[in-house]
C-alpha cells in the first residue's frame, strides 16, 4: 500500500509538470500551435517572442508554478501517510526527488502534446524553490543578472542550472536534492543544445527580437 501511495505522487508530480500552459495559452489568445512557431517549443521564451509579453510571462509564472506544487503536492501526500506506514519517512527525500525529475520531465514531454514540450527551465526553478527556498531566489537572482547582461534568455537559463547545483552543495541540502539538482541542471542544459551552438556562432536571438 506504501508503494501504491508513493506511486501516486509520482504521477501527480507528472501530470502537474505535462500540463501544456504555453500550447494553451497561445492557442486561447491566437488559435494557432506554437509548435508550429519560432523554436517550436512551448516555453515562456517561444511565447514572449511569437505572441506577446503578457502571454509569456504568463506561461513563465505558471510554469513555474507548477513545478512548486509538484513538489509541494508530492510532499503533502506522502507526509500525510507516514502514520500509517512510517517506512516513507525513510525514505521520503527520494520520493520528493524522482518527483521533481519526472515533474520536468513532464514539462518538456508531455503526454498532452504527443512528447513534446519546452525546455524545462521555469519548471526546474519552481521545483528548486519548493526543495530550497534561499537556492531557488539565489538562482533566480543569477538568471536575472544574466539575462540583463547577455539579454539572452538560454544563457541565463543554463547559468542559472549551474549555480543551482552549486547553491545546494554549497548551503549543505540533503544527498538527493544535490542529485536532483545536477540531473535537473544537466537535463536543463541539453535540452539547450541548438542554443548552445547559436551562441557559439552569434546568432542567438536576444530579448527584443519577435519570431
Amino acid at each position: 500500500m506504501a508503494w501504491c501511495i508513493g506511486l501516486l505522487a509520482l504521477l501527480t508530480a507528472y501530470l502537474l509538470g505535462s500540463i501544456p500552459t504555453g500550447y494553451l495559452i497561445t492557442k486561447a489568445v491566437k488559435g494557432v500551435d506554437i509548435r508550429d512557431y519560432g523554436s517550436g517549443n512551448t516555453g515562456a521564451t517561444n511565447v514572449f517572442r511569437v505572441v506577446g509579453k503578457g502571454a509569456g510571462i504568463s506561461v513563465l509564472v505558471i510554469d513555474l508554478c507548477k513545478g512548486l506544487l509538484a513538489v509541494l503536492l508530492v510532499k503533502l501526500i506522502l507526509t500525510s501517510s507516514l502514520t500509517r506506514f512510517p517506512v516513507l519517512a525513510e525514505t521520503l527525500a527520494w520520493w520528493i526527488t524522482i518527483a521533481g525529475l519526472l515533474a520536468i520531465l513532464g514539462h518538456s514531454r508531455s503526454i498532452w502534446l504527443n512528447w513534446t514540450g519546452g525546455k524545462s527551465a521555469a519548471t526546474g526553478l519552481g521545483i528548486l524553490l519548493s526543495l530550497y527556498w534561499p537556492a531557488g531566489l539565489g538562482t533566480a537572482a543569477v538568471f536575472a543578472t544574466t539575462l540583463g547582461l547577455s539579454k539572452m534568455v538560454s544563457l541565463g537559463s543554463m547559468t542559472a542550472a549551474i549555480v543551482a547545483v552549486i547553491l545546494m552543495v554549497a548551503f549543505q541540502q540533503p544527498l538527493p536534492y544535490v542529485l536532483l539538482a545536477i540531473a535537473g541542471s544537466l537535463y536543463v542544459i541539453l535540452r539547450h543544445r541548438a542554443n548552445i551552438q547559436r551562441i557559439l556562432a552569434g546568432t542567438e536571438p536576444r530579448v527584443g527580437s519577435r519570431s
